[in-house]
């Protein structure tokens, strides 16, 4: 396949894909605006930060495959990829601690005021009495929002610092991730008006969402504390950054940001930015995940995605349906032989009935194997009758939904 990579990865895991007989392209100067013109005869297309819009997806003629070389994918138009055919992939949790530690170095950076003392000692001013004023953020209370692999990474930071964590108690988390929040030493509280409010400090860990854009808006920076800290190592799309100027300018509340909502798309630009050069924001470049350690763990799960990719198993596919898509559900128990299923699909097309979603499994011994298909249209009793007297069909199996 060919592999175009859109920004940095590790010189060794690019040669490694090329030992694996891979055609691998290194740009990562390339910005969004220049992957339309790049992507001619790409198979893979792999990203961090850069953005995959609309027009480099139509510009496409092979591209089968986007990955995110990390966890969130809001920089890749993930509707236009499904509509193209183009499967979206990312690597999560391999960056966790490496957002984590950020966070918590925003966290102290505000409280201890770090680079206003790197400033002032730059240019030649001794300012102890003023910069020996600090709260300290041992015995405060944090609010961790997104209690997933980033979130749970910084509540076990934050607790060693001797900080109470608290966290929303949702209903239908699994047993799994129940114990993981337990472990973590997180108290759950049953309200985000209650966790918002009993906190010295939000830690923002949530994913792009339409759920989730602008959620830390008016109302919510209402609710904190005045001179409370929020931290945001999420995406920039979560915060209102109007509201937040508005609320650092009448509350005193202070912010760490790695994100912001109007960033550039690719890793060098200029940048102007009234919400960034506030004085109570001590802001960086969008570099959570930007450690060695959390880049080669990354890098390592990018080969892993495209290799299994081209065994035919996609692996943390972000844009497929996940619901039942269709209104039956038939199941068609076969022998295992040739033609067996391009007959049932005569069937159905010739009924007028398309095949939304389909899985075929085969019996140990590959003597028989299940077609499990959901279909769209009226499944009807001479429809069931006609799939069951096909040749080597060994039963049909209708679930018809209201």
């Amino acid at each position: 396949m060919k592999i175009l990579f859109a920004d940095a990865l590790p010189e060794q895991f690019v040669q490694q894909l090329q030992e694996l007989g891979h055609e691998c392209e290194l740009n990562a100067t390339l910005s969004a605006d220049d992957i339309p013109n790049a992507i001619a005869g790409v198979d893979v297309l792999v990203v961090r930060s850069t953005k995959v819009t609309a027009a480099a997806i139509d510009a496409s003629d092979k591209l089968s495959l986007i990955v995110r070389a990390g966890a969130g994918t809001n920089n890749i138009d993930k509707p236009h990829a499904a509509n193209a055919g183009i499967y979206v992939c990312n690597v999560p949790g391999m960056n966790a601690i490496a957002v984590a530690e950020l966070a918590m170095g925003l966290l102290l950076a505000i409280d201890r005021r770090i680079p206003h003392n790197v400033i002032d000692l730059r240019a030649g001013q001794w300012k102890k009495k003023e910069y020996g004023k600090a709260d300290g953020v041992f015995g405060k209370t944090m609010a961790v929002i997104g209690l997933g692999n980033i979130g749970l990474a910084v509540a076990s930071r934050a607790k060693a610092f001797g900080i109470r964590v608290l966290g929303l108690d949702k209903p239908g988390r699994s047993d799994e991730s129940v114990k993981r929040i337990e472990t973590a030493g997180v108290e759950l509280v049953g309200s985000m008006e209650e966790l918002i409010g009993t906190a010295d400090i939000v830690s923002l860990h949530v994913p792009a969402s339409a759920e989730t854009n602008n959620m830390v808006n008016a109302q919510f920076l209402e609710l904190m504390k005045s001179g409370s800290i929020l931290l945001n190592t999420a995406r920039g799309e979560v915060v209102d950054g109007d509201a937040l100027i508005a609320a650092m300018n009448d509350k005193g509340i202070r912010a760490g940001l790695d994100t912001y909502p109007d960033e550039p798309g690719s890793g060098m630009a200029e940048y102007q930015s009234s919400l960034a050069t506030h004085p109570n924001v001590v802001g960086t470049h969008h570099i959570g995940a930007s450690t060695t350690q959390a880049q080669n763990a990354i890098a390592a799960g990018v080969i892993d995605a495209i290799e299994a990719y081209g065994r035919g198993d996609v692996k943390n596919c972000v844009n497929m349906e996940t619901a039942k898509v269709g209104h039956a559900h038939v199941s068609v128990r076969h022998f295992n032989k040739v033609g067996v299923l391009a007959s049932v699909f005569g069937v159905f097309r010739r009924s007028d009935l398309n095949v939304e979603q389909m899985e075929n499994q085969i019996f140990a011994g590959s003597e028989a194997a299940v077609a499990l298909i959901e279909v769209g249209g009226d499944v009807t009793d001479a429809v069931e009758q006609e799939l069951c007297g096909l040749q080597d069909v060994i039963s049909v199996s209708v679930h018809r939904r209201s």
